[in-house]
């Protein structure tokens, strides 16, 4: 929260299956990227509906209810529409939603329907997650003047992240008796990792290469075979989940703590706050420019190449700028090629590779892995078809898309992006030199109301709040004349400024000394 500017909006995730009759209308209810805000959706696929894609066949829609057969559509025509959303704005992801169930262990329990947020953990109804992730980067140890895995500590941690993990669920509150329930039954916990492409950039291995996808396997197959060991090695001292009887597991005779024990999360807050490249995705960006205040730029650089840069006597603040505007280093005559082949980014990386990565950690893992594939914007709508094949030849259990550029506003910008109009461009800039626009009032917001003394008698001040934090600011002070006219001029720049995106310690800034010639005093300053 602290990383978020001390507000975290509300993470939703939306799935529909795709027989339900409504599909068409889900598929495309983001087209308007200012509609359903705040919620990702993905399309739950089922093997019978790839299966009539692959032969160009119809397929029928399902009652949700009743199961009855309510009509049909042509699966290739529907398959297309999602590559099209997919293509125009990174929505709707897919799911494949009889994976998810082929690998769920309490099937006594019901059938998965959907994901968290991010599509990573699939839950039964009413469980939550509960996610670690160890620090790959932190885990490479030199052997002779020779990086390599330090496996050892590595499994220390895993089986002390697995008893963190799982002390969790006890000393949690849940505001649901049904999650509470549900959440202690199977007791699931997701071990997963980030800073994977910093731990690449350290073993000098490039990210797409097959040296990488066969650690990706070797290594995700540790932690899963020693969060397993850990689990089992939890049932002395505390028992199985209460819900064996109901998996999969009694009939193997195989006792466990924990209904299931790895999950790859995207860690996006996690990583910045620790430092490091977010769960297994490549790095995005080596270097980047950051707009500070005053329109001052400051020059942000991987810190691991840096190190190497410095060493290697090619580091310049001049090509750092040069690399934030291109976005990549390949290409650069002043960087040793060697260099060039370990420090890829994100849009170095062919489309095939990140799937051939999320496949490698997939198949070592009981729940899912969430992974974006980034393409870049002159991707095609054939770009993301193949995409999604591959991770369904591949058994992924999901996969979502990103092209560069396809939305208006993205989270992360590098070099410059041609727009969907021909010839018109992106820059790497703030808000500050852009033209800004107050994101809309909520019909319903709620806040508080606090009772000051000023000199002019009383002022009551509310505060509301949306899902961005503070959205507006009323004053009142209950008497006609001019100072309820300034005070209200003065709330409504104050709430139209906060809604555009200014910090509040700026507007806090700008307006601190001013004051009425009549004043009180109110906890001994002057009002």
């Amino acid at each position: 929260a602290v990383k978020q500017g001390g507000t975290r909006r509300g993470a939703n995730m939306g799935i529909l299956r795709v027989d339900h009759p409504d599909i068409m209308e889900f598929i495309s209810c983001k087209k308007d990227n200012a509609e359903i805000t705040n919620f990702n959706i993905s399309v739950g696929i089922t093997e019978e509906f790839m299966n009539a894609v692959e032969n160009g066949e119809e397929y029928n829609l399902l009652d949700p209810k009743s199961g009855e057969v309510t009509g049909s559509l042509n699966a290739k025509e529907v398959f297309d529409v999602i590559v099209d959303m997919a293509w125009n704005n990174g929505e709707p992801g897919i799911i494949f939603l009889d994976r998810l169930n082929k690998d769920n262990v309490t099937p006594k329990l019901g059938e998965i329907e959907s994901t968290n947020p991010c599509g990573e953990q699939p839950l039964l109804p009413y469980e939550a997650c509960n996610l670690g992730s160890i620090n790959l980067s932190l885990m490479v140890k030199n052997v002779n003047d020779s990086p390599e895995v330090d496996y050892e500590k590595l499994g220390t941690v895993v089986w002390k992240a697995v008893h963190f993990l799982d002390n969790v669920i006890d000393v949690n509150k849940y505001p649901l008796p049904e999650i509470d329930e549900m959440t202690r039954g199977t007791r699931k916990i997701g071990l997963g990792v980030m800073g994977w492409a910093d731990m690449l950039c350290k073993l000098n291995i490039s990210y797409n290469s097959q040296d990488a996808i066969d650690l990706a396997e070797k290594l995700m197959s540790f932690i899963q075979e020693e969060s397993r060991k850990a689990s089992i090695k939890l049932v002395e001292k505390k028992g199985v989940f209460p819900y064996y009887d109901k998996s999969i597991y009694k009939d193997k005779c195989i006792e466990l703590r924990n209904a299931t024990t790895t999950t790859i999360a995207p860690t996006g807050t996690l990583s910045i706050i620790a430092g490091v490249s977010s769960g297994i995705e490549p790095l995005f960006a080596i270097s980047y420019i950051r707009n500070v205040m005053d329109n001052d730029e400051l020059i942000e650089v991987n810190p691991l190449f840096k190190e190497i840069a410095l060493k290697e006597g090619f580091y310049s603040d001049e090509l750092m700028r040069r690399i934030a505007k291109k976005g990549t280093i390949k290409g650069f005559s002043e960087i040793p090629k060697s260099v060039q082949k370990i420090f890829v980014t994100a849009h170095d990386i062919t489309p095939d590779w990140h799937v051939k990565m999320q496949a490698a950690f997939q198949k070592y893992t009981d729940n899912a892995v969430s992974k974006t594939v980034n393409l870049s914007n002159e991707a095609t709508r054939k770009d993301v078809y193949d995409v999604f094949w591959h991770a369904y030849k591949t058994n992924c259990k999901g996969v979502t898309i990103y092209r560069d550029g396809s939305r208006d506003m993205q989270v992360l910008n590098i070099g410059k992006v041609k727009g969907k109009e021909e010839g018109s461009e992106y820059k790497i800039q703030s808000l500050t030199t852009t033209g800004i626009t107050p994101r809309p009032r909520p019909e319903i917001a709620t806040g508080f109301t606090e009772k000051v003394k000023i000199g002019c008698g009383n002022l009551y001040i509310t505060v509301n709040y949306d899902e961005d934090g503070i959205c507006e600011v009323f004053t009142n002070t209950g008497r006609a004349g001019g100072c309820p006219s300034q005070s209200e001029a003065t709330a409504r720049l104050v709430s139209i400024a906060l809604r555009s995106g200014i910090n509040h310690e700026h507007i806090v800034e700008q307006l601190k000394g001013i004051r009425c010639p009549s004043t009180t005093r109110q906890k001994g300053l002057k009002v």
